[in-house]
């Protein structure tokens, strides 16, 4: 069997270009995400085990979201309830869970106003939802890492709505068989991988429920990852940037715009 790297993918925000957000976060963003971490295969164990340790040692039996925890809501209500110092407590000791496992932070965020003002004329109802580009952005470019290294690539993303599976199946098979779907015209100064490069690459397409600890891990790195295109100052963004928990960290300088997180139609946020 070949070395393998995993690809633990969630989604954050929403992913139809012209539906309504909902309610309005307080950061006052409006964004499509999907990646989380990669890992290999033969560090699972160890990143298994600190997770339990963690869950073990608070009590903890529900998925680590990162929206329960943020927001202290759900099964994670107790968190309200914690004096100041047992808070901050759990939230060293869930930051310490990130930094130290054997992941790579990694995926792909729209920004939903930019991506309508700049396709919504020109292409109408024909518009891609916005998970097709950043499930071929952010899988192109962990192949590319994984191929750098010599593993091949699972792909794992969180089940969702069959008809969410399905495409993002779809998707995977495109890379496989295609290639990456953009204009090579706007796309080349990527250099993404060849089709065969990708049918090589590629290993399995597999979906996992909210219970697998690696897609709660990929839940917990997704949202910095996406807060942190808009807001470097972001606590949880900046701390995983400073401890090379993220694929850019793992990247020369000239190598990030092809192959690192990609922050895409970022025009009304300001050029990332």
């Amino acid at each position: 069997m070949p070395d393998v790297m995993h690809f633990y993918m969630d989604d954050s925000g929403t992913r139809h270009p012209d539906h309504k957000p909902g309610r309005v976060p307080r950061h006052g963003h409006d964004w499509f995400g999907l990646g989380g971490v990669l890992i290999k295969q033969e560090d699972e164990d160890a990143a298994r085990a600190a997770y339990d340790e963690l869950c073990s040692c608070w009590k903890i039996s529900a998925p680590l979201r990162s929206a329960d925890i943020r927001s202290k809501a759900g099964p994670f209500a107790w968190l309200g309830k914690l004096e100041t110092a047992e808070l901050e407590r759990f939230y060293e000791e869930l930051y310490q869970l990130l930094a130290t496992i054997p992941v790579t932070g990694h995926g792909c965020v729209i920004d939903r106003p930019g991506y309508n003002a700049r396709y919504r004329e020109k292409y109408g109802r024909e518009r891609w939802s916005l998970c097709k580009t950043a499930f071929s952005v952010s899988v192109e470019r962990a192949a590319k890492l994984a191929r750098g290294q010599g593993y091949k690539l699972k792909v794992f993303v969180e089940r969702g709505d069959p008809k969410a599976d399905k495409h993002a199946k779809q998707y995977y098979d495109s890379l496989r068989k295609t290639g990456t779907p953009f204009d090579p015209k706007t796309s080349g100064k990527y250099a993404p991988l060849t089709a065969a490069e990708l049918a090589d690459t590629l290993y399995e397409f597999r979906t996992k429920f909210k219970s697998s600890p690696l897609m709660q891990i990929a839940d917990l790195y997704l949202w910095p990852i996406c807060i942190g295109g808009y807001d470097q100052a972001n606590r949880t963004y900046a701390r995983l940037k400073k401890d090379g928990k993220l694929i850019d960290c793992l990247l020369d300088a000239e190598q990030i715009p092809a192959g690192g997180i990609k922050y895409s139609c970022w025009e009304l946020v300001g050029l990332k």
